[in-house]
Order: C-alpha cells, then structure tokens, then sequence
C-alpha cells in the first residue's frame, strides 16, 4: 500500500531494513522487472557548519530496489562523493534533482543533476550552477563522473533540471535557466549517447519563472508539471502541454483538485513514472520537504487521472492500493 498520509503530516518511508528512505528529487527506472528508485541522501540537518542551502550530501546519489512499489531494499551508493581536497565530489555538495536515463545504441545508462560543488551553496561563479553528467554500464552503479556543462552558453546558469526520453529514444535536458534576473524552464535536446547538449533548445515561453518540471507523454500529448520558484515554501503547481516537445506550450492551470491550500498538497514534483502491467497507470512523484530535518523529507505519490479532453489531474489520496 502507498501511504502518503495528511495533506500537512511527514509520513516516513522505510527500507526492508527498517532504515529511512532517503532519496531526494530523484526519479524511477524499471529494468529486467525491478524497479529501481533513486535520489540525492540528505544529511539530517538543515544547516550544518557547512553549506547553508540545506540540501546537500556527504553521501551521493543512493537507489532503492522493489519488484511491486510497496517493499523497499537498499541497492547502495551509485554516484559517489569523494573525501578527497579539491575533488569536485568533495562533500558536502549537491547532486541535486538526479536522473537516469537508459540509452539503447550504447548500451549505457546516464545521470544527469544539477551540479553544486563543495561546500553545495547556490550561486553565480562557476561550479555553483552546473549540469552534471555520469555514465554506468548497469543501473544500479558505480556511475563515472565525466563533468559538467553549461548547455546552449555558459551566461544560462542551470537550476532545477530533469531528464525525459521520447518514444523514438531521442532525450532532452530541461532546466530553470537564469540570466540574471530572467528564469524561464529550457529543453535541450542531447547528443545520440546522451553524454552532451547538442545545440537544439527551445525556450518554453508559458513556464517562465517555474522549476522542478515533471514531464509524461499520453495519447500524443506532452505534459509538463512545474512549480512556482518559493524556495522550500510549497506552492500552487501548474501544468503545461503541447504536442510537439520542441514546439510552443500550453499553459492549462492547476492539476490538483481540491488544494485548498494552494500548495500542490504541500510538496513539490519531481518525477513522473508509469507501472509496469495491462493497466495503463501514471504515478506523479512529489517530496515534502522538512526543513527542520532533511533526512526525514515525505514521498507523495499520486496517480495521474488523464481525461478525454487532454487534461490531466490529481487528487489526493492518503493511501492507496496500486491494483485499485
């Protein structure tokens, strides 16, 4: 059973172990039968002696493993920080909003994240707002740092980022780009191995000032779920959709229903998924952050209801079954 609780409490999720899941802003990849949940671990204060963003590692990026979503086992470190001087995986730092993409020519699978090096502090100078990338040859790691980039010019500082990968196995980068004052969510295509920015970009005209995009394809359309930019305060979310991914973009309001508080249910999104069997069913990943302590953040999972005049919404359940 999905358990998400109150609109407004912190619901932990647990291990077979018995240990706190803690993988946040990460994704979901099924492979040969198993799901495979990952995400950056928190270190359990919000400001430690240093960094003073809240959300930063010692750790890495870690993945969970589950073959029915309920039951959680611990897989490891598969994007690692290095306790070595000057390295740029040098904790604390940020692998902040991780995902893994598999790309079907190579054979390999790919991370990318919003980089932020050591002591992990958003800024404005170099290695502060980065794209990263790692490459693996199995899922679950040890990925190989390669680098990071700036995609379309190095002005365009990277924030809130995803991945998504179409049907044709084509993939885009999409970030909050900032230009001093100016944010606006971008879509870069990458290169056929996935491992760079090629120069195809759009600007996405409808979502400026948004993060933290979310994106699903269904019956032809694309759609895209974004938060307004509050810092760790939740916010109202709205979705967007088009049929052409490189295309203009559709602003189509709030998806929640029955958000009286106008704040995505007090969380913020972070991957879109589909359940693997007969049944066509979307989960929408969102985390509610808890800024008291980081490593007891809570996982809101709520199916997606698509409706017959391309919409899409959510509603909130506080526990649910997968077959309902």
């Amino acid at each position: 059973m999905i358990i998400n609780g109150k609109t407004d409490e912190f619901v932990q999720w647990y291990d077979e172990d018995g240990n706190i899941i803690n993988a946040s802003d990460g994704g979901m990849i099924y492979v040969d039968g198993t799901y495979h949940w990952y995400g950056m671990q928190l270190r359990p204060l919000p400001f430690a002696a240093e960094g003073h963003g809240g959300q930063t590692t010692t750790v890495g990026v870690v993945m969970y493993a589950s073959e029915d979503l309920y039951h959680w086992r611990y897989e490891g470190v598969v994007l690692a920080c290095e306790n070595v001087p000057g390295s740029p995986l040098e904790g604390p730092m940020r692998f902040e909003r991780p995902k893994i993409i598999y790309n079907r020519k190579t054979g390999k699978y790919v991370l990318w994240c919003h980089y932020v090096k050591r002591p992990g502090d958003h800024g404005f100078t170099e290695g502060t707002a980065e794209a990263g990338v790692a490459v693996c040859e199995t899922v679950n790691g040890p990925f190989r740092w390669l680098g990071t980039t700036r995609p379309i010019d190095e002005k365009g500082l990277v924030r809130d980022c995803t991945v998504f990968q179409d049907e044709d196995g084509s993939a885009y980068f999409i970030y909050d780009r900032q230009v001093g004052e100016d944010r606006c969510l971008h879509i870069v295509r990458l290169s056929e191995d996935y491992l760079s920015c090629t120069d195809t970009y759009r600007r996405i005209e409808a979502a400026f000032w948004r993060e933290a995009a979310a994106l699903v394809k269904k019956d032809g359309y694309y759609y895209m779920i974004t938060s307004d930019l509050t810092s760790w305060e939740a916010n109202q979310a709205r979705y967007f959709r088009t049929k052409n991914l490189m295309g203009e973009w559709e602003d189509m309001g709030d998806p929640c229903i029955g958000d009286v508080d106008h704040t995505t249910f007090h969380s913020q999104s972070t991957f879109i998924f589909r359940v693997q069997g007969p049944r066509e069913l979307y989960i929408h990943m969102a985390e509610r952050h808890n800024t008291d302590n980081f490593e007891r953040c809570s996982y809101i999972w709520l199916p997606i209801d698509f409706h017959e005049n391309h919409r899409l919404s959510l509603s909130y359940r506080e526990r649910y079954l997968l077959e309902e």
